[in-house]
């Protein structure tokens, strides 16, 4: 009787041990996707308009392939450093900055309608004369511009409000009784 227990024992562990290693071990996969970063040329840009100097600087395209078939599989990400100054003499309250991708004629490139567009960046920020405003450029670029290397030109649009604002100022006279 001690020998039956002993054997089916030393049977199941056997079995056990057989199932376990008739099974296909998951292999460790290699990623289905590479982000590859690739710097724009020229590394630094200075632009003077009427009233900003801006400079850009470490601009880097971000890109998101499949392994298998070199795709582009999501939208590519411009980013960089960006500094603005205020050349005018007037305060000029920064809204925002856009950002326009245009080909070597000129034309501007446009996103697919499945792409993710954020060609936008919030800047929020008052400068006074001479004064100088730093940041950091976080924004989508078309897929055609990188994948057919149709970039030719970045348009960077400054959307500001001139100062002094014209303001008036109402009075009411009342009084709690």
């Amino acid at each position: 009787m001690y020998f039956k227990r002993i054997f089916i024992c030393i049977a199941l562990c056997l079995a056990i041990g057989l199932v376990g290693c008739t099974k296909e071990e998951k292999k460790a996969e290699a990623p289905k996707q590479d982000q590859i970063t690739k710097s724009l040329a020229p590394q630094k840009s200075e632009l003077k308009g009427q009233n900003f100097f801006v400079e850009l600087s470490d601009l880097k395209v971000i890109t998101v392939i499949d392994t298998a078939s070199k795709e582009i599989v999501e939208t590519p990400v411009l980013k960089g450093h960006i500094k603005i100054t205020n050349k005018s003499k007037d305060i000029l309250d920064i809204q925002a900055v856009t950002l326009e991708y245009l080909d070597e004629a000129g034309k501007p490139i446009p996103f697919k309608p499945e792409e993710k567009i954020e060609k936008v960046y919030p800047f929020w920020k008052a400068l006074q004369p001479e004064g100088i405003a730093e940041g950091t450029l976080d924004v989508t670029i078309p897929k055609m511009a990188i994948k057919e290397k149709s970039l030719g030109k970045i348009e960077v649009n400054l959307v500001y409000v001139p100062s002094p604002l014209k303001r008036e100022t109402l009075i009411l006279s009342e009084k709690v009784e």
